[in-house]
C-alpha cells in the first residue's frame, strides 16, 4: 500500500497501515478500556482529523500539490482557508456517532404558519424528546425579529425562510452571520391572494399601481412574485408597490384595503377566504411546482459549540418532516399544531391547507393534494436559483460564487446521510434542473440565466 503525508505532520510520511500513525496494523492497534475518557477524546480528535485530511486530499488529489500546499501555508492556515469554503465543523459534527447532547435545553424560533409544521409538530409528537432534547418553541411576529434573535444568540436555531440563511451568511441586511441550513421544511404551501373586489382582475397585466404585501425581502415569496410579475411584463419595482409586513398582519391589512393583495405562506391565504375578504388568485405551485419555501437553520457557531446537540436536533427535524409528509398523518398533525401556543388557527383552515381540499373564494372547491408538502432535502440548485434572484433584483451587488455559497449553507450531503439513517431514500445528487413558468433553470449556468431576463437590475 502506498504512503501519503498527513496534514498534521508535514515532515514525516504516515504509513496507512494504522490511522494512529503507529508502526502496526489497524488490527494490532491497542483497544482502549471501556469508560476511558482520554481514549474517547483521542478517538474524537482522530475522527475530526480524518475529516480534515479527507477534505485536503479531495481538494488536492495529487500528492505533490497537496504537500506543497501544506508546506507553504501550514495546517492551521490550510484548514482555516478550507473552512471558509466548506462547512468543515458541520461535517465533523455529523461524522460523530450519536452521543449525549452537550446542551439539552434549546430555544427555537418560529412563525405561526403551516411551513413551520415539522418544527412545531416535533414538540407535541415527541421527536425532540426522543432525541434527548427539551425544546422551547418561541412564536415570533416577523422574519426580521427571527433574524435578529438568531444573530444575538437568543435562539439556538430557528424556522426560517429558505433564502434567509444565504442572506445572513452574506451579510445582506444585517451583520454577516455564517449559517447552515440542513433541512428544507416545506415545498409549495403559498399563494397569491387578492382582495375580493379584484375578482375581475385575474390578468396580472391589469395590476399596475396595485399594492402587495410580502413577508420579507429575502423570501421565496418576494422572488416568486417578482418573477411572476416580470414574466407578465410588469416591473416589480416600478409598476406595483411591494410592502414588507408580518404574515399574521396581512389579512387585516387586506380587509382594511391597505393592500390589494399579498403573497404569503398558509394559513393566511385560506384565512382570507375563510373571513370572506379575499380569494386565491393562484397557488405558488402553479409558478414553480415543488419550490422550496421555509427551512430549519442554525448558526454555524452553534454547530461548533454543540455538535452533538446539533446532530440530535437535525435528526428530530428530519424525522418530523418525513412524518408530516405522509397524508395519513396530517389530520392528527393539524390537531397538534392548531392551539394558541402554536399556529392559533381554526382547525378547518389548517385541514383545508394540509389536506389540500379547499374553497378558493371564487365559488369553487379545489382538490390539490400537493398544495403543501414536506420534503427535507435541501437541493443546492435551489440555493443557486435564490442567489440569482438576489443578484437579479439588486440585493447582491458584487459577483458571487453561486455554487460555493450553496454548498456552504445548504447541507445536502449531510441531509442525505440523516435521511438514510431513517431508511429514507434521498436524491443521489445535490443539484438538478428546475422548471419555473416554462423556463428551465440550469444551476451550472447561473450567469447565462440572469442575462436571459428582459426585466432585471443585474
Amino acid at each position: 500500500m502506498g504512503r501519503y503525508y498527513s496534514p498534521y505532520d508535514q515532515d514525516q510520511p504516515l504509513n496507512l497501515k494504522c490511522s494512529c500513525g503507529g508502526n502496526h496494523s489497524a488490527a494490532e492497534h491497542p483497544v482502549p478500556s471501556q469508560g476511558s475518557e482520554a481514549s474517547e477524546t483521542q478517538i474524537e480528535a482522530r475522527a475530526s482529523e480524518f475529516v480534515e485530511a479527507a477534505l485536503v486530499k479531495a481538494l488536492f488529489p495529487q500528492d505533490n500539490l497537496r504537500r506543497n500546499f501544506l508546506k507553504a501555508v501550514g495546517r492551521t492556515t490550510a484548514m482555516a482557508a478550507i473552512s471558509s469554503m466548506l462547512p468543515v465543523t458541520v461535517l465533523q459534527a455529523l461524522a460523530q456517532e450519536q452521543k449525549p447532547v452537550e446542551k439539552k435545553d434549546l430555544k427555537i424560533g418560529f412563525l405561526p404558519i403551516t411551513c413551520a409544521t415539522p418544527i412545531v409538530a416535533a414538540d407535541p409528537l415527541g421527536f425532540y424528546a426522543k432525541n434527548g432534547l427539551n425544546v422551547e418553541l418561541n412564536r415570533t411576529a416577523g422574519w426580521a425579529v427571527v433574524r435578529d434573535k438568531v444573530i444575538a444568540g437568543e435562539f439556538d436555531a430557528s424556522h426560517m425562510l429558505s433564502p434567509m440563511p444565504l442572506a445572513m451568511t452574506l451579510g445582506l441586511g444585517a451583520t454577516a452571520t455564517p449559517m447552515v441550513m440542513p433541512a428544507i421544511e416545506n415545498v409549495n404551501g403559498n399563494a397569491i391572494t387578492l382582495h375580493i373586489k379584484h375578482k375581475d382582475k385575474r390578468d396580472p397585466k391589469t395590476w399596475k399601481g396595485m399594492r402587495f404585501g410580502i413577508p420579507f425581502d429575502y423570501s421565496m415569496h418576494n422572488f416568486l412574485l417578482r418573477y411572476y410579475l416580470a414574466e407578465n411584463g410588469l416591473d416589480p419595482d416600478k409598476d406595483v408597490q411591494l410592502r414588507v409586513m408580518a404574515p399574521p398582519d396581512m389579512v387585516a391589512n387586506l380587509r382594511a384595503e391597505n393592500i390589494d393583495g399579498f403573497i404569503v405562506a398558509e394559513p393566511f391565504n385560506q384565512r382570507a377566504v375563510f373571513d370572506g375578504v379575499g380569494f386565491i388568485h393562484m397557488l405558488t405551485s402553479e409558478i414553480w411546482d415543488n419550490h422550496p419555501c421555509c427551512a430549519f437553520a442554525v448558526p454555524e457557531r452553534f454547530v461548533k459549540a454543540h455538535p452533538n446537540s446539533f446532530a440530535a436536533l437535525f435528526r428530530a427535524i428530519v424525522a418530523s418532516t418525513v412524518h408530516c409528509s405522509q397524508m395519513a398523518n396530517r389530520p392528527a398533525v393539524a390537531q397538534a399544531i392548531q392551539g394558541a401556543n402554536f399556529l392559533n388557527q381554526p382547525l378547518t383552515v389548517l385541514e383545508q391547507v394540509l389536506l389540500g381540499k379547499f374553497a378558493d373564494g371564487l365559488g369553487q372547491v379545489r382538490n390539490e393534494p400537493n398544495r403543501i408538502n414536506f420534503d427535507p432535502f435541501p437541493w443546492q440548485s435551489m440555493a443557486v436559483w435564490m442567489l440569482t434572484q438576489m443578484k437579479r433584483w439588486g440585493y447582491i451587488k458584487e459577483d458571487v460564487n453561486y455554487t460555493r455559497i450553496a454548498e456552504q449553507v445548504f447541507l445536502a450531503t449531510e441531509a442525505r446521510k440523516r435521511m438514510a439513517e431513517l431508511g429514507i431514500k434521498a436524491p443521489d445528487t445535490n443539484m438538478r434542473r428546475h422548471m419555473i413558468m416554462g423556463r428551465e433553470f440550469n444551476p451550472t449556468q447561473p450567469e447565462q440565466y440572469l442575462k436571459s431576463f428582459k426585466i432585471s437590475r443585474a
